[in-house]
């Protein structure tokens, strides 16, 4: 399967999808949605161990380990072994469609990366930027109806996916593509000629047109309509973080703070100079400009439900009602 999977590596918010789908009009390649295949895999207790589960995740951790010592070719079987499984499930998925290559575009990817590397050092992998603070907005719009505090609070996004995606652009311990959301939307042909150059397949000018087919691909949990409306890249999403940023209580002191915390040479690797962000954003504070109303349709209301209930659960009657409810099934189920 190596030489048939793409791995599409971008943080969430990032333009994935986007460029999943343009991939996915490729005749050769197929791009179904996120399998969320390899992160629990990497979360084993070897690699990495999970905080929380219904096993004792210290103990399993410390018996792999010994597992993995005791096996002839060590790490090698184990990655054998893992990658038994990845391979068989890729190749079912793959199998029916006809096509030459799978894309899988998980952003979780991105966190542990060191291990999806060693699995599939052979693999195509597209590495997809995004102007940081764009992705973060996103991020807050869609999942937090633009509370950034509360966003912060759940995953501080930017944090955890710059360095991690910078560090495996910087060593590079497999050949890979880059490829920047703004340059994606403006010359779309250009950089999908350079991205199939990478993938081994020849560029098709119908991929430019992805939505023009009534063919579902790559969409993940939470992606953003607009991308299933459009039928090709466009460039109006470019700049609309600025606004949405001018408009949200609270989102500029939110990013100039986040911006503190990424490393210079983390922001160069991903195309975006320290500087350049900073002037942006003084230019937010001094031009506010009025924030774009969302369309109210089913997503935007369930994310504010969503976002009004969770906020203080911890400490509210709401959250001790929902414990109390969760134990009472815990004790019907058990």
């Amino acid at each position: 399967m190596q030489d048939r999977l793409v791995f599409l590596i971008g943080a969430p918010r990032s333009g994935s999808t986007l460029l999943a789908r343009l991939l996915g009009a490729h005749s050769a390649v197929h791009a179904p949605d996120e399998p969320h295949l390899v992160t629990p895999l990497a979360h084993l207790g070897y690699f990495a161990s999970v905080e929380k589960a219904p096993y004792d995740p210290v103990i399993t951790a410390a018996a792999h380990r010994a597992l993995v010592a005791a096996l002839p070719g060590a790490e090698r079987d184990y990655l054998d072994a893992m990658r038994a499984l990845s391979d068989h499930l890729y190749g079912r998925l793959l199998e029916p469609t006809g096509r030459r290559l799978l894309l899988d575009k998980t952003p979780a990817y991105a966190l542990v990366l060191e291990v999806l590397a060693k699995l599939y050092p052979t693999a195509r992998y597209v590495v997809l930027t995004r102007h940081p603070i764009a992705v973060w907005s996103s991020y807050v719009d869609s999942f937090f109806d633009g509370d950034d505090a509360v966003a912060h609070a759940h995953n501080p996004l930017l944090e955890r996916y710059v360095p991690a995606i910078a560090r495996f652009l910087r060593e590079r311990p497999v050949p890979l593509a880059h490829v920047r959301y703004e340059a994606l939307v403006q010359d779309p042909e250009a950089t999908l000629r350079r991205v199939t150059a990478h993938l081994g397949v020849a560029y098709e000018p119908a991929m430019v047109e992805y939505g023009r087919e009534a063919r579902e691909a790559a969409r993940g949990l939470g992606d953003p309509r607009t991308v299933s409306r459009e039928t090709r890249p466009t460039t109006s999403f470019v700049e609309r973080w600025k606004e949405e940023t001018a408009g949200r209580p609270g989102a500029l002191a939110c990013s100039r703070a986040i911006l503190e915390r990424l490393l210079d040479e983390d922001l160069e690797t991903w195309g975006y100079a320290r500087a350049e962000i900073v002037a942006e954003l003084d230019g937010i504070a001094g031009a506010p400009v009025p924030r774009r109303r969302a369309a109210l349709d089913r997503h935007a209301l369930e994310r504010r439900l969503l976002v009004a209930l969770r906020r203080n659960i911890h400490h509210n009657a709401f959250g001790r009602l929902v414990r109390r409810v969760r134990g009472v099934c815990d004790v019907l189920l058990r």
